[in-house]
């Protein structure tokens, strides 16, 4: 009966057009009044706890360096590096897409960003180019969503601090599954486009194919510093987004010096209202957590799945398929919140390792960002390249099933999420 409180309130205060984190805790107070807890402490002391943490203020540096790196020309030299190797071959700038989405997730962690910032860009190219412009922005969307999954990731720290994971082991570990989404978006292009009539850029010489990647060099390296600093213990997550959003405004500033003074309140501005929306979700969500762990609901979804507990790879397929299902009617961070405290207990008995879970957690939430009717990256796309939304959802279906692909072959070969992990900590 407690789960049927906890998700009977929260679908109908979001069916009402309640904002998810009013409905999140207005669902906590659902599960009090059912409970016979009626003290308002707990709301304020559980929001107190839930967002102070820590981690979490790795959330607005991160957000802060993606809006240096869209603002400072970082992304559009990430671009024309691309262009300048891979532009001219047929299909080319579906793979330049997937390639720059590939290495902008390794900036800023964030789908939204990195998808307007691609989107802005190569979508009017790719339709003078004669692309199908409902293929194309169905590309960039599922190279977009690779965000969250490549390090640094926001979805990543979200679930870290939720689920008391390690968040460098998570971020290690999504290396490999966040490349195998960019190659499988690329094969899926390849063979969506094989019998399209395109034109094609034409061929750069070697000098300017090293001029702009020289030029980008400044964007490579932070990827590296970050990797490489979180590997050695030279710093935390935390720190490692304090040091990508001053390494980007320095860069921005003085390397490149594509902001201005002018620029950077309102760069701020932006990044802190974003960080507000984010952090005021974990905030009511922790709510929501001490009561689903006070309710026992980890409990009575554990003994629902209890018959798959002895084969841990059916038990995630049928964990992968329930968080797929309710990342179509909610976004990514949401689900995040609401989903891990109630998992992760199951998870646990289960002897399934947190980290590996958490990996495909995330990409499955990810994926859940280009699933209608919700699907905020898609509406993105379809807001910059003014296309509807059924035009859109046509356009992702290859690569949203390639990447689904992927995502199930990782529940049957957990080994390729975990090798860099084993890698890297011998």
């Amino acid at each position: 009966m407690t789960i049927l409180v906890f998700i009977g309130s929260l679908l109908g205060l979001m069916a009402l057009g309640m904002p998810i984190a009013f409905a999140l805790i207005g669902c906590g107070l659902a599960m009090m009044y059912y409970m016979g807890v009626t003290d308002p402490q707990i709301v304020i002391q559980n929001m107190w706890d839930g967002s102070n943490s820590f981690p979490l203020l790795a959330v607005p540096f991160f957000m802060l360096a993606g809006e240096f790196m869209n603002a400072g020309g970082m992304t559009r030299r990430i671009i024309n590096m691309a262009m300048a190797w891979i532009g001219h071959i047929p299909g080319g700038l579906g793979y330049v897409a997937v390639t720059a989405a590939v290495i902008m997730a390794s900036l800023s962690g964030s789908a939204v960003a990195d998808t307007a910032a691609l989107a802005a860009v190569l979508v009017p190219m790719m339709r003078k180019a004669g692309y199908d412009v409902n293929r194309s922005c169905g590309l960039i969307a599922c190279g977009g969503i690779i965000a969250p999954v490549i390090p640094p990731s926001i979805g990543m720290i979200i679930f870290g601090v939720a689920g008391g994971v390690s968040i460098t082991k998570l971020f290690i570990a999504g290396i490999v599954p966040g490349i195998l989404m960019g190659v499988a978006i690329m094969i899926a292009w390849r063979w969506s486009i094989k019998r399209d009539k395109i034109s094609v850029e034409p061929k750069r010489s070697m000098e300017e194919r090293w001029s702009e990647t020289r030029k980008s060099l400044w964007a490579l390296t932070l990827p590296l510093v970050i990797i490489g600093g979180l590997k050695i213990g030279f710093f935390t997550p935390t720190e490692a987004a304090v040091i990508a959003a001053a390494y980007s405004l320095i860069v921005g500033l003085f390397v490149y010096r594509e902001i201005h003074y002018k620029e950077l309140f309102h760069l701020f501005y932006r990044a802190a209202e974003t960080t507000a929306i984010v952090m005021f979700l974990v905030a009511a969500a922790g709510v929501s957590a001490w009561l689903i762990t006070t309710a026992s609901i980890p409990q009575q979804v554990a003994d629902l799945v209890r018959p798959f507990m002895d084969n841990k790879m059916l038990l995630m397929f049928i964990l992968m398929l329930m968080v797929f299902i309710i990342g179509t009617a909610l976004d990514f961070t949401p689900t995040v919140l609401i989903m891990t405290p109630v998992l992760m207990p199951v998870v646990k008995e289960a002897g399934i390792d947190p980290v590996y879970f958490g990996v495909l957690f995330i990409i499955n939430n990810a994926i859940g960002l280009v699933t209608p009717p919700v699907g905020t990256v898609l509406n993105v796309v379809c807001s910059i390249a003014k296309i509807p939304m059924s035009g859109a959802i046509k356009g992702v279906m290859p690569f949203m099933i390639a990447q689904t692909t992927v995502m199930l072959l990782l529940i049957i070969f957990p080994q390729i999420v975990m090798w860099p992990l084993h890698m890297m900590t011998r």
